[in-house]
């Protein structure tokens, strides 16, 4: 068994599950895969058994009836993940926006560099997106500077959804405590991580917008972001976070 899992969550992606599955396994690291799919009605999870004969031990599913949100389904992986031995954890799209090969390089951040979390970073060395529309580039962008501004994260990308955890970090933060579903679901986590004490790293990537399928991004997870920072940040004043263990 490797040391590091990719958790890929899925939704109709069986024009992209087969070929993102390959790419990751052709890495020089060996990852395993759970792609975590919401009940597809375009048959991804059949894609994904049929590989299973041929990637043995390697490649692993989580089928769950419906779509019941991208948060849920993360913490369902971060549970299955626990259950086993890896000492690092993925999340990472399947829609080739995250390009896999930076999985090597946030891994190195975690394993070699001592981050307790590694994030793929469109901001922190100015905006490195490819084919998204302006007015998305530019509601991303400033989503991530309304988050810093409310929550005090020192984060450039604060929505950012491909990013490697330690074992540490998935143990500590109380996975049944985080309630965003959707698109803040990635800031509460990073939020309850950098206020248990752990060591945030950003590493710079560039995201491409998918070419194939179709985007899940709405506009009503976009204001549950919006909102839900507030909330979180007003939540904080009253909240004990359990803290990172100090190395002996």
């Amino acid at each position: 068994m490797s040391d590091s899992i990719v958790l890929i969550p899925t939704y109709n992606e069986k024009e992209n599950i087969e070929n993102i599955i390959r790419v990751v396994f052709a890495l020089e690291h060996p990852f395993d895969i759970l792609v975590i799919d919401d009940g597809s009605p375009d048959g991804t999870a059949q894609i994904v058994k049929k590989l299973q004969a041929e990637f043995k031990d390697r490649l692993h599913i989580l089928e769950r009836s419906g779509k019941q949100g991208l948060g849920r389904a993360y913490i369902a992986g971060f549970k299955w993940a626990l259950e086993r031995t890896y000492e690092y954890v993925f999340e990472m799209d399947a829609d080739f926006s995250h390009n896999p090969k930076d999985l090597l390089r946030l891994y190195a951040a975690c394993h070699d560099e001592g981050a307790d979390v590694a994030i793929g970073s469109r901001y922190v060395s100015g905006v490195n997106v490819v084919n998204w529309p302006m007015g998305r580039v530019l509601m991303s962008y400033f989503a991530s500077k309304y988050v810093r501004i409310v929550t005090g994260l020192p984060i450039a990308d604060t929505t950012a959804g491909f990013k490697c955890y330690r074992r540490e970090v998935l143990e500590t933060i109380e996975l049944d405590k985080i309630k965003f579903v959707g698109y803040a679901f990635q800031i509460e986590m990073k939020f309850t991580a950098y206020k248990c004490g752990f060591t945030i790293k950003e590493v710079p990537i560039v995201f491409v917008n998918r070419e194939l399928g179709t985007s899940k991004m709405s506009g009503g997870i976009f204001s549950e972001a919006l909102l839900g920072v507030i909330r979180l940040k007003l939540q904080s004043f009253t909240r004990k976070y359990p803290k990172k263990a100090s190395k002996a």
